[in-house]
């Protein structure tokens, strides 16, 4: 999350690692390839129209992996060599390389790339700025919660918590990890591959670009082993439904726009919708088919003074967490202002820290059903609280975005 010191601001969108990440020795590109893009408030489409894809065949016998030319012209266009991203170039984050708009980015499968080491060695980057910056209050700002101790979700967490997982991707900073969850998507019922999330889980807002390798493991050790039960932990161990990649993601433009590293800048409207693909091609089933589950996710959730409980989930990583085990804090939620031109948000009492960003909020939704209704946007450094964005129109454009874009297939 993006945290907030008692006399300063600081965001922590994630947990990154500080060393550089160890050379893979194998990597290969997996089946998709795609390009993701941003919607703005419309939900309209701002860039890239179109999704590539291919079908990586191996040589003859030499083991390498052929794409097919067009492919490769095309990732050229927009300056990437395949062969070198693949081993290793997306790790340049010169300002002219880091792309930012809809049509200039390209996620594609680094198959292996998340193993468990690297998961594991996810820490957390605390950034922080003045309080001045989030000071524009609208004058209805509730008075700040009492703490709520966060509770351990308990194993398996495919039982207790299907939809919950986290979302890694890389950074100028290392190595980052969010928490995020599965939610419906209306095009495909029970058959969803949608993943919610915060947008600094995805993309950097006003002064950068999309992150990289970003990818979604559902029910991230699901026994809730800890950090030294974990250390030679297998794949399946840590990601017992696979991982998947994020072949289109969405944030809202505001965003983009606005966000920022560190404050509240941009944090009444940060979140993200990723559609993702299961890196090793899966056995045919969905995401929600996989993990059993998705939440619906309510855009006319009730007003906070309506609202009479709120439970956010995550994966906190910060002091006194690790990141390797689920928490979730219950609260009424009461009101905070960030500057008068943007929404409210909620804010509820919660000890979760720095990793539980993106992270689901659920409740009680209009229809009187379990909804998410925010996700895990901002929070005290020293723990104490926790802020999500209401969802209203420029978040259902987001979603509708990204559902549409995969309706027909």
């Amino acid at each position: 999350m993006r945290s907030i010191r008692p006399s300063s601001t600081a965001r922590r969108g994630g947990n990154a690692r500080r060393r550089t990440s160890p050379v893979l020795t194998a990597v290969a590109l997996a089946s998709a390839l795609a390009l993701t893009a941003t919607a703005c408030e419309s939900g309209d489409d701002t860039g890239a129209d179109g999704q590539a894809s291919a079908t990586a065949a191996a040589g003859s016998g030499d083991g390498k992996i052929k794409i097919p030319d067009d492919i490769k012209d095309q990732l050229k266009e927009h300056g990437i060599d395949l062969d070198k991203w693949k081993n290793g170039a997306w790790k340049n984050w010169d300002k002219d390389d880091w792309l930012r708009e809809a049509k200039d980015y390209v996620n594609p499968i680094i198959e292996g790339l998340w193993d468990p080491d690297r998961m594991r060695d996810a820490e957390d980057p605390d950034k922080s700025v003045d309080d001045s910056d989030i000071s524009g209050d609208q004058g209805v700002t509730d008075p700040e919660p009492a703490p709520v101790q966060a509770q351990a979700v308990p194993a398996q967490y495919h039982a207790n918590a299907p939809e919950a997982g986290k979302v890694f991707f890389d950074s100028p900073e290392g190595t980052m990890v969010c928490s995020a969850t599965v939610v419906k998507d209306p095009a495909h019922p029970g058959k969803s591959n949608l993943v919610w999330t915060a947008g600094h889980c995805v993309h950097a807002g006003k002064k950068g670009g999309w992150f990289r390798n970003i990818a979604f493991v559902p029910s991230y050790n699901d026994s809730a082993k800890t950090a030294a039960q974990l250390k030679g932990a297998t794949q399946e161990q840590v990601a017992p439904y696979g991982v998947w990649w994020s072949d289109w993601a969405k944030t809202s433009q505001q965003w983009i726009e606005q966000g920022g590293q560190t404050g509240g800048d941009g944090a009444s409207y940060d979140y993200a919708v990723l559609h993702v693909t299961p890196e090793k091609g899966g056995n045919g089933k969905s995401l929600e088919e996989t993990v059993g589950s998705a939440l619906p996710v309510d855009f006319k959730a009730p007003a906070v003074a309506k609202v009479k409980s709120i439970t956010a989930t995550g994966y906190p990583a910060a002091p006194p967490y690790d990141g390797e085990t689920m928490f979730r804090c219950q609260d009424k939620p009461g009101r905070l202002s960030l500057t008068a031109s943007d929404p409210t948000m909620y804010r509820i009492g919660c000890s979760m820290t720095g990793g539980s960003s993106g992270g689901g909020w659920v409740a009680t939704g209009s229809d009187g059903k379990p909804a998410l209704v925010s996700n895990t946007s901002i929070g005290p450094v020293e723990a104490g609280w926790l802020a999500g964005p209401r969802l209203g129109d420029v978040a259902k454009g987001v979603y509708d975005s990204v559902s549409d874009k995969f309706a027909k297939q």
